[in-house]
Formats: structure tokens, sequence, C-alpha cells
């Protein structure tokens, strides 16, 4: 069974990390969500480390991780080969990472061919985009969606868990993200430090176990 400790995060709203890891730090007042102001979309090829750290730990409670980060690569096997890849990021009251995906970052790929889609997720999609997912692919014959996902989105919810039998039915694979997955985003999609070498990536406390842990859950619902 996973550590369920209730993580409080700092400035949650920047993705900075919560002060959990580094002992039981003061209680910060939480923010409402509906206090926030609306943000754009953010895309660019390489996160912050420091987002990465905590947006992307699998932890069992998500407290304050109210984003979605998507890193994507898409290979589009047109007459030549293309391979585009970069991250998005949700900010609130705009649109999640994934409707951003379909509505500017696929829309620039070649029409017509084929595109394999890997995206890599902090967190599953909710019941809207799962939806969205869900038409994109019967829309659309020539798209192949992975989806690797850090945690499981209120995956207890008998709607959400009907929205990721769906999107399995509608052909997108869904799966958990192991260590290698993390290292591979690390790797891919981290900025590293200018004029450092670029840092290995450490895995957290626990991160084969929670993996585990939703790998477990997800078979259950699927």
């Amino acid at each position: 069974k996973m550590a369920e400790k209730q993580e409080e995060p700092s400035n949650a709203q920047n993705g900075e990390p919560d002060n959990a890891e580094e002992g039981e730090g003061k209680k910060k007042k939480k923010v409402k969500r509906e206090d926030l102001p609306p943000f754009e979309i953010v895309t660019g090829e390489r996160l912050p480390a420091i987002f990465f750290k905590f947006q992307f730990r699998n932890v069992e409670y998500s407290s304050g991780r109210n984003k979605t980060f998507l890193c994507y690569v898409v290979e589009t096997q047109g007459k030549e080969p293309v391979t585009s890849r970069g991250y998005l990021e949700d900010e609130h009251a705009a649109a999640h990472a994934e409707m951003a995906f379909f509505n500017t970052i696929l829309p620039t790929c070649q029409a017509g061919a084929r595109h394999d889609v890997t995206w890599y997720v902090s967190s599953s999609p909710c019941v809207t985009c799962a939806q969205r997912i869900c038409e994109a692919l019967r829309k659309n014959k020539g798209l192949r969606l992975t989806i690797m996902v850090g945690r499981l989105f209120m995956w207890e919810e008998p709607e959400m868990q009907a929205a990721l039998r769906s999107m399995k039915e509608a052909g997108c694979k869904l799966r958990i993200m192991k260590p290698q997955d993390f290292e591979y985003v690390w790797k891919n999609f981290v900025e590293q430090e200018e004029g450092e070498e670029a840092k290995s990536f450490v895995p957290w406390e626990d991160i084969q176990e929670n993996f585990q842990y939703y790998e477990e859950k997800l078979a259950e619902i699927l």
C-alpha cells in the first residue's frame, strides 16, 4: 500500500515542490481554484526541472497538482518521416493541455499522413478530455495515440473509470509510467542548467512501488 500522506504545496500554482519533501513545513492556506486568474496554455521544448519534480511525482495524493503537464512525441509517417516533440502545460481556467494538443499541435502536422503520437502526462485525462480523445481517434483513422501517465486522476469515480474504458475502446493505449519512462522524460523534456553537464535522473522514494500501485488500479479498471 502506498504511503498515504497529504501533501501541501507551497506554491502549487507555479508547479513548485511542496514542503513535505523537506520535513513537515508550515501548512499553507489553500488557494481556491476560482480565485486564480486565467492563464494561457504554455508551450515549449523543455520544462523547468522544478516543475517536473513536483508535477510528475507519482504520489497517491496529488494535492496542489492541479495542472496537467503533457510532453509529446509525434512521428509522422509521410513521404519524409518527421518527428516533432515538445510540451504543453495548462493553467487553471484555460483549456486543458490535452485539448490544446488537438487544437494547436496536431493541425500543424501533415494532413492525411499517419501520426504515431506518444504523450507523457503528469496525470490521466479528465472525463471531458477523455471524450475529446475518443472523438479525435474516431475521426482521424491515421492517428495512433499512446498515453503514458504518472498518476491516475480521480480513478475511484465511476464516471472516470468509464471514461478510461471508453478511451481504450476508441483505440488509445493507456500505460502507467515506469521509472524508466520518468527518466526518458527527464532526459528529453526537462531543462538542464546551462554550462553544466546534464544531471542524471534521481528517482524519488517509492517511485517503483507507486508505479505498481497505479498499474494494478488501471488493470482493474480496464
